[in-house]
């Protein structure tokens, strides 16, 4: 029974990496933006870790300077109270500072855990951010590559489909241009020759007969 539910579980995996792939080839923007939402969420998970770690360093430091403080309170009270004769003071006051002192003890390997774990944290939140980082400007890399791919294709295809019309179109505004500078240069042909012939019979008339 158990090696039918390993076969089912592998036969499945192996149809999920399947489709995934599938998947990463038709449309890899797509899975990679996918890939972008889960590391941003795993990375806001950790920065919250981190928040609460800090915070758990913050009170484990307030504890441990209030414990070592009443010690410290509680030493003194008991040297003088072993100074002064009173003895019953002397042991409340002393079994108070043992009390205190292992209690900052503790505190303090806790806080020196609390420190450590904090910068395994930040070290892992650092490499998670730089990773993001690099997967976003992978993502806008494929994006700029898909655009040229789509640009190039998209003019491949119109040559494709319309070159002879288009060569054709362009063989028609060339003969067009063409013929309307002959028939400018010719109408100003034309007018310098009227001009000339007009500018002759002005000249002729003036002559005497």
């Amino acid at each position: 029974m158990a090696n039918l539910l390993t076969r089912i579980k592998e036969t499945v995996m192996a149809d999920l990496h399947e489709v995934l792939d599938k998947k990463e080839k038709k449309n890899p923007i797509a899975l990679l933006n996918q890939y972008l939402r889960e590391c941003e969420r795993e990375t806001e998970k950790v920065r919250k870790l981190l928040e609460r770690q800090y915070t758990l360093k913050e009170e484990f430091t307030r504890e441990f300077e209030q414990a070592k403080e009443l010690a410290g309170k509680r030493k003194r009270q008991a040297e003088i109270a072993s100074q002064a004769g009173e003895e019953e003071l002397y042991q409340f006051a002393s079994q108070e500072h043992m009390q205190y002192e292992e209690r900052a003890n503790r505190l303090n390997d806790l806080l020196n855990q609390a420190s450590q774990q904090m910068g395994d944290l930040e070290r892992k939140y650092e490499e998670m951010k730089h990773k993001l980082k690099d997967m976003h400007i992978r993502r806008m890399e494929l994006m700029g590559r898909e655009n040229i791919t789509r640009a190039n294709c998209q003019m491949d295809k119109v040559l494709e489909d319309n070159g002879d019309k288009s060569f054709s179109r362009f063989n028609e505004i060339e003969s067009y241009l063409d013929r309307l500078e002959h028939q400018v240069k010719s109408s100003h042909h034309r007018s310098t020759i009227d001009a000339r012939i007009a500018q002759l019979e002005k000249e002729l008339e003036k002559k005497p007969v």
